[in-house]
């Protein structure tokens, strides 16, 4: 069947408040947050709405809805102002499913490396191919501080090295470090969901016995690892160094994401004392932050 949707432009602010309006009060079957400059959005925590700047809200009605009833009801709302910025669309019948699979393409990462959901066939039976699908935890190398890290990974010779992915997400980093030759990778998150979509997605691609997960409460005490990857947020990298680089073995290696350009230098500065840190990477005003720990 057809649909009509609503495309309303809101801030961080009241953007959760609009969207429950939409949904209790003028029948929309579903809303929908992005970021309004397309700045991709990171997996909230569970039980919470994270929303960053403009953000614009994406509702879906039946055909048959009468819209201007709709705009008359939320245009007395105090959460929009009189003149609020809005667009009100058909869309056509289709295949949802199949055009949300479209979406999502095969990646290479780096000269070995390929992302490739489950449904595509290989590009190259020959490289190293990580099987993975869009779900519950963000990670599925499209980002560009995903694929920093993934090209930081395939350039390393990971041969009998112990791997630890800070912040596993989907597992992606993780798994493309067991493919890419390590013996033993941990992953670490503190989102339950995050280690199960990393288990899932370990088990799709036959290397769940190398993957060993754990939330920061249970993870072993005296872990030390040769390489540690951690694509997660600014904050947690300043506020969690001394933990991360305690993960270090002497002579190991550190590659960090999740970080905006304007962030780099200050994130990066929470590790100099330590590490000899690289020149710092730059991809779509994403950063990825490596370094050495001297043996």
């Amino acid at each position: 069947m057809p649909w009509i949707q609503l495309k309303l432009n809101a801030t961080s602010d009241n953007a959760e408040a609009i969207g429950d309006l939409l949904m209790e009060e003028t029948g929309a079957l579903s809303v929908t947050f992005l970021d309004a400059k397309d700045t991709p959005v990171f997996e909230p925590l569970p039980g919470e709405t994270r929303l960053w700047g403009e953000t614009d809200i994406m509702a879906l009605y039946d055909a048959h809805t009468d819209m201007s009833d709709v705009l008359a009801m939320i245009s007395t709302s105090p959460l929009l102002a009189d003149d609020f910025a809005h667009k009100v669309e058909q869309l056509e019948d289709k295949d949802w499913t199949r055009a949300w699979m479209d979406n999502f393409k095969p990646i290479q990462c780096g000269q070995r490396l390929w992302i490739c959901p489950t449904w595509c066939e290989v590009p190259d039976d020959k490289a190293v191919n990580v099987m993975l699908d869009p779900g519950l935890a963000f990670g599925t190398g499209s980002h560009p501080t995903t694929a920093l890290c993934l090209e930081w990974l395939d350039s390393l010779d990971l041969s009998g090295k112990t791997v630890v992915d800070f912040g596993c997400g989907s597992g992606i980093l993780a798994i493309a470090a067991i493919k890419l030759g390590a013996e033993r990778v941990i992953g670490i998150d503190i989102d339950p969901q995050a280690l199960l979509a990393s288990k899932d997605n370990a088990e799709r691609n036959g290397v769940a016995d190398q993957l060993h997960l754990y939330l920061p409460k249970d993870q072993p005490a005296d872990l030390k690892a040769d390489v540690v990857v951690a694509n997660i947020l600014a904050g947690p990298l300043r506020e969690l160094s001394s933990v991360i680089k305690g993960l270090i073995k002497p002579g190991g290696q550190l590659a960090m994401s999740g970080v905006l350009e304007t962030q780099a230098d200050d994130v990066a500065n929470h590790y100099r004392d330590s590490l000899t840190i690289d020149p710092i990477v730059e991809r779509e005003e994403w950063c990825r932050i490596s370094g050495n720990l001297p043996a």
